[in-house]
């Protein structure tokens, strides 16, 4: 929804800036990631929604509902969003973060779909050819997708390169069309 990344985007350039300042990004992201996973649980956006409990109820319990340990500066920044009622937001920002880290690192991620499995070492080989024409340090998701019959399909950001058999007798039988 449009409105909730309108909201979601200054706590996301805030959490960025003071993981900017921390020189801790990385631990941003892990930190966010995990929130997010945790605001997307049904469990979770039943408790988020309750409107019986108090914002410091809300983050208290949100907080004993994620994986893993948080630094003070998330726990922190958990408990803004949840006085401001945007612990459900965490999803959107976290998405955001990542983006803002993802262009201040000048990388990107590359999901590409494979009609068979890729091992590390085609997929590292992959990835170099495809780092200069986008001008990025890319980091590989891959799927298996065998209606491609054949070969690859890779999408960084909006841009798609299909290199696969089907894309291929598509644009085949298109072109045959026209």
């Amino acid at each position: 929804m449009a409105e909730n990344v309108t909201i979601a985007r200054p706590y996301a350039e805030a959490a960025f800036q003071l993981a900017k300042e921390g020189n801790s990004l990385a631990a941003w992201a892990d930190a966010l990631g995990m929130m997010a996973a945790a605001a997307a649980e049904p469990q979770v956006k039943k408790l988020l929604a309750d409107p019986t409990r108090t914002s410091t109820d809300r983050g208290f319990l949100f907080l004993t509902a994620v994986p893993g340990e948080l630094a003070d500066a998330h726990r922190s920044f958990a408990r803004v969003l949840a006085q401001n009622g945007r612990l459900a937001l965490l999803p959107e920002i976290a998405q955001l973060f990542t983006e803002l880290k993802n262009e201040h690192e000048r990388s990107a991620v590359a999901y590409i779909s494979s009609a068979f499995p890729m091992d590390d070492a085609t997929v590292s080989r992959l990835l170099a050819d495809l780092e200069p024409r986008f001008g990025r340090r890319l980091e590989a998701r891959v799927t298996l997708d065998p209606e491609l019959i054949g070969g690859v399909k890779v999408a960084v950001g909006d841009e798609v390169i299909d290199a696969s058999v089907r894309g291929k007798l598509a644009a085949m039988a298109t072109a045959l069309q026209n």
